[in-house]
């Protein structure tokens, strides 16, 4: 007989070298993660990537071609989703409209058996733990999305599972109630101690939200790590790309030395970074710079290279910048918003002291 998983303390999630193949297609391809008890990890990436068939796999609705899901160290592959104790918050919510926000709350207890006074002292317990404790006779179509969610969260959390799933749970909310259920998730999630995936394709989600990214393209993680090992120390090109805004240029390496590479800029300047692994003299690269790492000066040197300026767009706080550099590549410059001098012309762009700018050899 199966023997479901049963609720304790945050639990380890191992996901091994897994991958789910549809026909001749490949949608997860040889994906290993490996999750600590109370961490949020997201799963991010473009549409398309396969991040929501690996969140399916593990929540034990889509059945891999190969690799093992463990909770804590025990293979969950063999269990139907009822007996995973896997609780999941999906993007539209998918509550019962016919049913009140107790009755959805109540559905997945009801459904493993519990009955009577123990389902209505969970319900409430949760229902006043996502701040909706006077909401239990109202139904679905009587809640705004945010108090939707919050019944979906509840409902989820009510079994008290041993991992958390969210698939893309904020994407039909607006700016500032995204913001807003975010912070009420972070706060639950740390309080109940709960191991949670998120799968999202926003950027700014994800790195406000997890403890750590794996960033997913075409079924394969590019990168599993802290979001500001994931922004400032990004491994391939299209992590690069794809976290936050870059400037990518173009330069040659002219000199190599104790893994320092001298990089010979198209634009016109002479910069020192680390060299990237299988790079030699007279190799092209591209440097990958932040906008907030560039700064505009008036002064010229050998690590400046003129720029013709463009327009300046404020942005609440921060002025961006646009500028064109001599070898024609465009780039982004952020700064805090702040008078400048009418009459100073600042025609040259430069590196900032903290900058840290990334090289990526031109073939990858």
């Amino acid at each position: 007989m199966q023997q479901a998983v049963t609720a304790n303390a945050a639990r380890t999630l191992d996901v091994e070298d897994l991958s789910v193949r549809y026909g001749t297609s490949t949608a997860v391809d040889g994906v290993t993660l490996a999750i600590e008890p109370g961490e949020v990890v997201a799963l991010l990436g473009p549409s398309g990537c396969g991040k929501t068939t690996l969140l399916r796999v593990i929540a034990g609705f889509v059945r891999q071609a190969a690799g093992r899901v463990r909770v804590d160290g025990a293979t969950i592959d063999h269990l139907p989703p009822n007996q995973r104790n896997i609780g999941i918050v999906f993007q539209n919510y998918a509550l019962f409209p016919h049913m009140t926000v107790a009755e959805n709350v109540a559905y997945g207890l009801r459904a493993r058996g519990l009955k009577g006074p123990d389902v209505d002292a969970r319900v409430s317990r949760f229902l006043e733990t996502v701040q909706l404790g006077g909401f239990k006779e109202r139904l679905p179509r009587q809640l705004s999305g945010g108090q939707q969610q919050r019944v979906a969260l509840a409902r989820a959390l009510a079994i008290e599972p041993s991992i958390l799933l969210l698939d893309e749970p904020f994407a039909a909310l607006d700016r500032n109630l995204r913001l807003d259920m975010q912070i009420e998730i972070k706060r639950l999630q740390r309080t109940l101690g709960l191991t949670t995936i998120l799968v999202t394709h926003d950027q700014d989600e994800a790195m406000s939200v997890a403890d750590r990214i794996a960033v997913m393209n075409k079924g394969k993680v590019e990168q599993f790590g802290s979001p500001v090992a994931i922004y400032d120390e990004p491994q391939t090109l299209f992590v690069n790309g794809f976290i936050g805004t870059t400037n990518l240029m173009n330069g040659r390496i002219a000199s190599l030395q104790n893994g320092i590479a001298t990089v010979a800029l198209d634009a016109g300047a002479t910069i020192q970074l680390a060299a990237p692994a299988g790079v030699g003299i007279g190799t092209t690269v591209l440097m990958s710079v932040r906008p907030e790492q560039l700064l505009l000066s008036s002064v010229p040197g050998p690590s400046a290279w003129k720029i013709e300026p463009g327009l300046a767009l404020p942005i609440g706080a921060q002025l961006v910048h646009e500028a064109r550099t001599t070898d024609g590549a465009f780039l982004k410059i952020i700064e805090p918003r702040r008078a400048v001098a009418a009459d100073v012309a600042r025609t040259y762009c430069t590196l900032a002291a903290d900058a840290r700018p990334t090289l990526f050899p031109r073939s990858t």
